[in-house]
């Protein structure tokens, strides 16, 4: 039998109601929470944005064993630790090197040397960024340069923020042996000189990754004190003490100026 469309007083077909999909509707409950700035019930968000009560406590409930919300103890909901992981993600790679970028060219110029912003990818240091200095010392390390984190300056301070116990797991598995034979391998002996380096704010590396070449690092740390990315200075070895200019206190300002221009120091 063929399918007749019902029609209304008017005449005209009822319009087909439109269907809101999983991810709409997550969306509105999150725009809800984010506008009303406080927690709220199921209730509540069911209400403000027009859905139904049984939709949003099944959505609700998935949300929060994923620890995109979390439930307080009067119920009411509100959000969770996975976005605000997320938001770290964000602002660490759109504000922190758009600042350490123009850091990192005021220090070239400043000291005269090559400059580099790095972080972590798991077990190996990152260039994130790089400007040469003027004398166009040769660098091998480029921008998007993988190196274990135990050869270089800045792989130290990049894990000085955790706990011991990690610090040495991290090493046992990453820690390797440099070109050079100079690298530090022993794990204890790594998460000891790791969390002097974040302390001191300072890491200084000669010859362990590259003859003759010398690194001069300084963190730069979120509010609560980890470590997100390295500002250093790369110098022929001869050069780390050098007091004209002082590149180890032109470093630890560079650091700390990218920190406050970002709100954290």
């Amino acid at each position: 039998m063929p399918s007749v469309a019902i029609k209304d007083a008017t005449g005209a077909a009822p319009k087909r109601r439109s269907r809101t999909s999983g991810i709409d509707r997550i969306l509105q409950i999150l725009d809800f929470l984010q506008a009303a700035e406080k927690p709220a019930t199921a209730y509540e968000i069911a209400h403000g944005i027009g859905a139904p009560l049984s939709t949003i406590y099944t959505i609700v409930e998935d949300l929060v064993g994923k620890n995109l919300l979390i439930r307080q103890n009067d119920g009411a909901l509100w959000l969770g630790p996975r976005l605000y992981y997320y938001g770290l993600t964000y602002s660490r790679r759109l504000d922190l090197l758009g600042v350490a970028n123009a850091e990192m060219h005021e220090l070239s110029q400043k000291s005269g040397e090559t400059v580099q912003i790095c972080g972590r990818d798991n077990d190996m240091m990152v260039v994130l960024a790089m400007e040469e200095g003027r004398d166009h010392f040769q660098v091998t390390s480029r921008v998007g340069t993988r190196t274990p984190l135990n050869w270089t300056a800045s792989g130290r301070l990049l894990v000085g923020h955790l706990a011991e116990n990690e610090q040495v797991e991290i090493f046992s598995r990453c820690a390797k042996n440099s070109p050079t034979g100079r690298a530090e391998v022993d794990p204890v002996t790594l998460s000891q000189k790791a969390a002097r380096a974040l302390s001191d704010r300072l890491s200084i590396q000669a010859g362990e990754s590259d003859f003759s070449v010398a690194c001069i690092a300084s963190p730069v740390c979120n509010p609560m004190g980890e470590c997100l990315a390295t500002i250093s200075i790369v110098v022929p070895d001869i050069k780390v003490n050098q007091n004209e200019p002082d590149l180890i206190k032109l470093v630890k300002d560079s650091a700390k100026r990218i920190e406050s221009r970002l709100g954290w120091a």
